[in-house]
C-alpha cells in the first residue's frame, strides 16, 4: 500500500496511458484529450527521474495533441476529417533529416548541460517521438513502425531507472504499436475500398 501511495503520481500517468492507446488503436478522435492528461502526468515522472529529454517531449506531446485533435477533425480534405495515409520517399527523406538535427541537439544539450544518465538514449527516442508524434498528427500510418522501435528501447530505458509501472505501460505500447499498425492497415483498405 505504501508503494501504492508513494507512487500513484506515475500509477495515474501510466492507467491514462493505456486509455490514450486504445483509442489511437481504433484511431479516434478522444485519444487525443487523453494524451494530454498522460502528457501533464509525465512531465513530474520524467522530471523527478532526470529523463529531461523526456520530460520536454511532454509539453510537445502536449501542444501536437491540440493541433493533432484539430487535424484529425478537420484537416483532411476540404475541411473534412482527416484520413489515414502513407508516407511518400519526399517526406520520408524530410523526417529522416529533422529525427537526426533532433537528436544531435539533444544530445548535446543533456550531455554538456545536465545530469541525464542515458544522453545519448534519451535523445534518440526523444527524437523518433517527436517525428512519430508528428506522423500520427497526420494520420500517417508508419508512425507505429517508430513506435515499436521507441517503446522497445525506452522499456530498458525504464528498467534502468527503476520505473516499474512505466516499464509495464511501454511494454503494452510496444506489443499494442504492432497490433495498431496492422489495425490501421485494414482501415486504411477500408478507406480505399470506399473511395473507389
Amino acid at each position: 500500500m505504501d508503494w501504492i501511495i508513494q507512487n500513484w503520481i506515475e500509477i495515474v500517468g501510466a492507467l491514462a496511458g493505456f486509455i490514450y492507446i486504445f483509442f489511437e488503436i481504433k484511431a479516434s478522435k478522444w485519444m487525443w484529450p487523453i494524451g494530454i492528461v498522460t502528457s501533464v502526468f509525465y512531465v513530474y515522472i520524467f522530471f523527478t527521474s532526470k529523463f529531461y529529454a523526456d520530460m520536454s517531449l511532454q509539453f510537445y506531446y502536449i501542444l501536437i495533441s491540440i493541433l493533432g485533435w484539430y487535424w484529425w477533425l478537420f484537416g483532411g480534405k476540404k475541411g473534412k476529417e482527416l484520413k489515414i495515409s502513407t508516407l511518400n520517399f519526399k517526406l520520408f527523406i524530410k523526417l529522416a533529416i529533422a529525427s537526426i538535427a533532433i537528436f544531435a541537439f539533444y544530445s548535446y544539450i543533456l550531455t554538456n548541460f545536465t545530469d541525464s544518465p542515458l544522453p545519448y538514449w534519451d535523445s534518440l527516442t526523444t527524437a523518433l517521438s517527436i517525428v512519430a508524434t508528428w506522423m500520427l498528427a497526420r494520420k500517417i500510418i508508419e508512425q507505429w513502425l517508430l513506435w515499436i522501435f521507441v517503446n522497445f528501447v525506452s522499456i530498458i530505458l525504464y528498467m534502468y531507472k527503476g520505473l516499474y509501472p512505466t516499464v509495464g505501460l511501454f511494454f503494452v505500447y510496444f506489443s499494442l504499436a504492432i497490433v495498431g499498425y496492422f489495425k490501421w492497415k485494414k482501415l486504411l483498405k477500408l478507406e480505399k475500398d470506399a473511395n473507389e
